[in-house]
C-alpha cells in the first residue's frame, strides 16, 4: 500500500520533516517514491508547503495519508 507520510529529518532536537510518497513496508526514513512537501514545526507558525497537484494526484490514485499528514492536508484545504 503506498502512505503519504512524514520523513524525519534535521538535527537532534531540532526537527524537519518532509512530506514523501512511501510504500507502507519501507522503513519511515528509508526509500520514498516522491517527494511532495515540507514541514518545519520548530517555527512560530509551523511553516508547511505542500505540492497541492502531487497531493491530489496520488490520493485520486489511492495513497493513503497518515493522521499527521491527513492534519496538514485539511489545514492547506487540500483534504475536505
Amino acid at each position: 500500500m503506498v502512505k503519504i507520510r512524514l520523513r524525519r529529518m534535521g538535527a537532534k532536537k531540532a526537527p524537519f520533516y518532509r512530506i514523501v510518497v512511501a510504500d507502507s513496508r519501507y522503513p519511515r526514513d528509508g526509500r520514498f517514491i516522491e517527494e511532495i512537501g515540507t514541514y518545519n514545526p520548530m517555527t512560530d507558525p509551523a511553516e508547511i508547503k505542500v505540492d497541492a497537484e502531487k497531493a491530489s494526484k496520488w490520493i485520486s490514485n489511492g495513497a493513503q495519508p497518515t493522521e499527521a499528514v491527513r492534519t496538514i492536508l485539511k489545514k492547506n484545504g487540500i483534504l475536505k
